[in-house]
């Protein structure tokens, strides 16, 4: 029996979501003719909402609704650091710990071969724009351990580092309470190499 076709509109719709499968979907698209009209309404709106009102920032490439995110607005912000990362999710990840206080500049992405995406397809001309200002002093590189990651980091580095500003890698390692002999390889030389001393 099929679905009627507004249902499978739906369930397609909810399916094209990452980690979406088509069991889930399903139970969304009846989770969703179950919800009251106002709360299906308020959805549909926020939907719409993403797509239409927010955009990149013009210093940094975070995703904001005013012309720059909050963070370059922000003047108590350490401006000789910025944090470069992969995604705007990543920006609001670093926000959480609220330790880090330097400024973000967000690539919207990673150098892919596979995926089809070069240096040109990246934030990256308006991050080597801002380290004309001679307050930038460290551009700590936060891409994921991935080999697009790597690439990536290794990339800006080589770009980066002729300006004469010092570029630094997060430390990657051992998640806490992992054992060392379920550790790949990769992962145990990152342990290594960002030991610290006690």
């Amino acid at each position: 029996m099929q679905y009627p076709t507004p249902i499978a509109k739906l369930v397609e719709s909810y399916m094209k979501l990452p980690g979406i499968g088509a069991k889930t979907a399903t139970r969304l698209a009846f989770h969703t003719l179950s919800m009251r009209d106002e709360d299906v309404t308020e959805f549909a709106k926020a939907l719409i909402s993403v797509k239409r009102d927010l955009h990149f920032c013009t210093i940094c490439g975070n995703i904001t609704d005013e012309e720059t995110c909050e963070v370059c607005r922000n003047p108590s912000r350490d401006r000789s650091t910025i944090l470069v990362v992969e995604e705007s999710k990543d920006v609001m990840s670093m926000e959480k710990m609220r330790e880090y206080h330097g400024l973000y500049h967000v690539l919207n992405g990673v150098i892919s071969p596979m995926d089809g995406t070069g240096p040109d397809d990246l934030n990256i001309p308006s991050l080597l724009k801002r380290l004309h200002d001679p307050e930038i002093k460290e551009v700590i590189l936060a891409m994921n351990a991935t080999t697009s990651g790597e690439a990536t980091a290794m990339y800006l580095s080589r770009l980066i580092k002729p300006a004469g500003i010092k570029v630094t890698r997060l430390a990657h390692g051992l998640a806490v309470g992992s054992d060392i002999e379920y550790a790949d390889e990769v992962t145990l030389l990152r342990a290594v190499e960002g030991r610290t001393e006690l």
